[in-house]
């Protein structure tokens, strides 16, 4: 086959796996987005609220996502070597795994609501909303642990269109329920907590009968194999690592935004979330590289990797062009969809300009990031986001200090800090992951034992 056909091939492969893979990797903010607009509606307490319960919630489930990005790879390394029987197996033990974590995190974080939210020294009104919608969550967060694992295991197996029927579906369920709880029963911020949990075991629900029929169709055991669970939580433990550092990162803006005031960290929710919108968007293209990375190495095709991560980095860094450039276009607009209160609305457009000046950084970082981790580099991936979190941490407290001794203020003040997270952190991802990429020690063929 010549250059130009592999090219259109992997184009294809990529497309085919990106497309659908964009809709399920955009449901988790479209829950935050759907959460943010509607509680925004309430006024701005319960927007900062939710800023603080949001950043704890996503810390927990963040620092989980191994359950997903350990199983891709996992999965799909297996079936490339020809063993479907064996990939659909190390995907339940995943489930299994993701079960067992998730019970446990959610009594944890239950019993210590109070401190997480203490914290972050927000005000006591703010405390207050953010203890109410955490506590809920909480019953929520097993079926998102699940939901990872479950999207992990059919992605593996070259799957996405299933994730992104069950997304669509949960979706389509949150903003219903959620408008019911909210508005229709006078439940405010407790609403939307509760909407969300229960779409997300609905979600579950459908997931785990898709999956059973895999299981059936191959004969793989529906029960957890301990070597299995066991070689998954040893595997995840270095993309744990690699997550925390990010999960850090994400929560010392939080802190430092809460320290600029709660307009301030209001507006800070509105574009921390369209920031992730923006990144689940571009991350549907690291999920197709999870997973025709896994699978070629598994197949021992290393021609067929490159291939792969070439043509990802230009869809990559074409589509944050275009994802940046519709958020610099709108940023006059945007906040209006999430708040009501003027005030907040009125700090955004400079963070949402910068937020649209990093998306082309953004799609590079996410892009090489995906192919790392369906190499299995997570060794490297680990230790390097140690090294960018020690780069971030003086770029975000120069924000706040700098702000105060410059005399900078709300929208300036919001923007610098937003900046030193969405283009300064990511600028140093960028330059651990591409010097990883250049060489070819992560291309590691076969299945490892």
């Amino acid at each position: 086959m010549s250059r130009t056909d592999t090219t259109r091939a992997v184009d294809r492969d990529i497309l085919r796996l990106a497309v659908p893979a964009l809709g399920a990797l955009i449901a988790e903010p479209l829950f935050l987005l759907t959460d943010t607009a509607m509680v925004g509606h309430l006024g701005s307490t319960p927007l900062a609220g939710l800023g603080l319960a949001s950043a704890i919630l996503q810390t927990i489930i963040g620092l989980m996502v191994f359950l997903a990005y350990a199983t891709t790879p996992m999965v799909a390394r297996r079936l490339g070597a020809g063993d479907e029987r064996g990939a659909v197996s190390s995907g339940v033990d995943g489930l299994w795994l993701a079960l067992g974590l998730g019970a446990v995190l959610a009594v944890a974080g239950w019993w210590a609501t109070p401190w997480l939210v203490g914290v972050f020294g927000a005000s006591a009104e703010v405390s207050a909303e953010a203890s109410v919608y955490l506590s809920i969550s909480m019953a929520g967060l097993p079926a998102m642990l699940l939901v990872f694992a479950a999207s992990g295991l059919l992605r593996g197996l070259q799957d996405t269109r299933t994730p992104l029927w069950v997304a669509g579906i949960g979706f389509a369920a949150n903003i219903a329920l959620n408008a019911f709880f909210i508005y229709g029963l006078g439940w405010g911020i407790a609403g939307s907590a509760v909407g969300t949990v229960i779409a997300q075991w609905g979600m579950v629900a459908v997931y785990l009968m898709v999956i059973a029929r895999h299981a059936a169709r191959v004969g793989a055991s529906p029960w957890p194999h301990h070597a299995g669970v066991l070689s998954g939580a040893v595997s995840g433990g270095w993309l744990f690592l690699r997550t925390a550092s990010l999960r850090a990162a994400l929560l010392l803006a939080t802190w430092a935004t809460t320290a600029l005031g709660s307009d301030e960290l209001a507006a800070y929710q509105v574009a921390i979330t369209l920031y992730f919108t923006l990144g689940f968007a571009l991350d549907a293209l690291a999920i197709a590289a999870q997973a025709l990375v896994g699978k070629g190495l598994g197949s021992g095709d290393v021609e067929r990797v490159r291939a792969v991560l070439r043509r990802c980095l230009l869809w990559g860094v074409g589509s944050g062009v275009v994802l940046g450039a519709l958020v610099i276009a709108t940023a006059w607009v945007l906040p209006y969809v999430f708040t009501s209160s003027p005030e907040v609305a009125a700090l955004l457009p400079p963070s949402l300009v910068v937020l649209g000046l990093s998306a082309p950084l953004g799609g590079l970082v996410f892009v090489l990031d995906g192919v790392l981790i369906g190499a299995g580099d997570a060794r490297y991936l680990a230790w390097t986001g140690l090294v960018n979190l020690a780069v971030f941490v003086p770029l975000a407290l120069g924000a706040v200090w700098g702000s105060e001794a410059a005399g900078l203020g709300g929208a300036a003040a919001l923007a610098w800090l937003t900046g030193s997270f969405s283009i300064g952190y990511l600028a140093a991802r960028a330059v651990t992951l591409s010097l990883r990429a250049r060489g070819a020690s992560w291309m590691v063929t076969g299945v490892p034992a």
